[in-house]
């Protein structure tokens, strides 16, 4: 089991379905494609976590991926283009 550090913050980048890249049914969403939380300028390179909201859902962790740039919605491509999504690290 992890430890996590006991303060945790979060950092948040919210988006479109249609600022995404498609890939097949799937959709990739890269820093640029967000609009990050006031004083971000990437994603982030150490966290503990990530939640992933599609219309202000939670979604189930195999619902997506994160490569350490990329986030990927599996077949978030199916989704109309007009749907927000919320990206939220939780960092310490």
């Amino acid at each position: 089991m992890a430890i996590i550090k006991p303060f945790l913050d979060a950092q948040r980048f919210a988006a479109t379905i249609g600022d995404g890249t498609p890939d097949g049914d799937d959709l990739d969403f890269v820093f640029a494609d967000t609009t990050p939380d006031a004083g971000l300028t990437a994603f982030p390179t150490v966290f503990a976590s990530y939640n992933l909201y599609v219309n202000g859902v939670l979604q189930l962790d195999a619902e997506s991926t994160f490569d350490g740039t990329t986030l990927t919605i599996i077949d978030g491509n199916l989704q109309n283009a007009g749907v927000p999504i919320t990206i939220e690290f939780l960092v310490n």
